[in-house]
């Protein structure tokens, strides 16, 4: 399978807490729910489209614990049948089984698990939020691509996607588009290291 990160962020980065005030409010973060003002139908669809390639799902503790508690109560939720039914995988090192069935929960090595997840045949392995796992995966080359939805809003503060001291990695530019809710939709491919270079410089 491919590993695929999906992120909603901030012009200025910040990932936390997209979907409600309360959603997360970790180290005193108080402007959660930035992201749905500017939801749409054609952002919907697009949504739709990046779960249906799903065959398997990958989430932090923090993340699976909200997810696990909201999504089974979901039932009229147009998504509710993939994101219940699909295998699930939780990296943690607290948790020890997983109430959100199926689940399989990682801990140890998780990059080495992860790694071993990958190899089961299949589409995509999708991390839904889960920053700080997602990090930690880019850092250890796993990631084989980015989906990132840019909401037309700066928070000034929160947990960020890609936050100082962060591994660096190149990225190839798949597609783009707009959303008349304003979203900025941005698909890039993990490209290895990042390219440098000297402006002006001759051939």
């Amino acid at each position: 399978m491919r590993l695929v990160v999906q992120q909603f962020l901030t012009l200025d980065g910040v990932s936390q807490g997209p979907g409600a005030p309360d959603e997360d409010r970790s180290d005193g973060f108080d402007q959660g729910g930035w992201f749905v003002p500017h939801m749409d139908e054609v952002f919907e669809e697009v949504a739709a489209s990046w779960l249906g390639t799903a065959d398997a799902l990958l989430f932090g503790r923090r993340t699976y614990e909200n997810f696990a508690r909201d999504w089974p109560a979901m039932t009229d939720h147009p998504f509710a049948p993939l994101m219940n039914g699909l295998p699930k995988y939780v990296a943690s090192h607290s948790l020890t089984t997983g109430s959100w069935n199926p689940t399989t929960v990682l801990n140890g090595d998780v990059p080495a698990q992860v790694a071993e997840v990958k190899n089961l045949p299949g589409r995509d392995l999708q991390i839904h939020g889960s920053a700080l796992l997602a990090q930690s995966l880019l850092a250890a080359g796993l990631v084989d691509e980015l989906r990132l939805a840019i909401a037309p809003v700066v928070v000034g503060r929160g947990r960020r996607l890609f936050p100082d001291g962060g591994a660096p990695a190149g990225l190839r530019l798949v597609s783009h588009r707009t959303t008349p809710g304003g979203l900025s939709v941005h698909i890039f491919e993990s490209a290895g290291s990042p390219a440098h270079g000297i402006y002006g410089a001759g051939a």
